[in-house]
Formats: C-alpha cells, sequence, structure tokens
C-alpha cells in the first residue's frame, strides 16, 4: 500500500528530491504525471524525470504535488 504526503513547502521538495521517492502531480483534480522523481525545483516550477528523455516541467502555482512512498 501506497502513502501519500503533500508537498507544499521547499523543504518539503528539498527532502522528497533527496529521497527520490515517485512524486504523483495533479492538476485541476486529475493526475497529470505519476512516478517521475523531482530533478529540480524553484518557486515557479518543478522539474520530474521519469526516464532518461523524459523530463516533465510543472507550474508550481496551479498544480499539487504528493510523495508516494511504499509500506
Amino acid at each position: 500500500m501506497a502513502i501519500q504526503r503533500r508537498l507544499t513547502t521547499d523543504s518539503d521538495f528539498e527532502e522528497a528530491m533527496a529521497k527520490q521517492h515517485g512524486i504523483r502531480v495533479f492538476r485541476d483534480d486529475q493526475i497529470v504525471d505519476s512516478g517521475g522523481i523531482i530533478i529540480r525545483f524553484d518557486e515557479n516550477t518543478i522539474i520530474l524525470q521519469a526516464g532518461v528523455g523524459d523530463l516533465s516541467y510543472h507550474p508550481r502555482s496551479q498544480c499539487e504535488f504528493f510523495e508516494l512512498r511504499r509500506r
């Protein structure tokens, strides 16, 4: 069973990036990305990587981010 934790602060994003946990992204109450890890973030954008050339850019103000951890 997966545990979800909402990421809101810079320290939340730092911790998720350091631990390389998968991230689930919601926009307008729909899942738009799932499973990638945070490789970089700033006050405007979160960048996730799911594969070697698979990068996705998500506006921080328009999306909700959740860390996925396995029990």
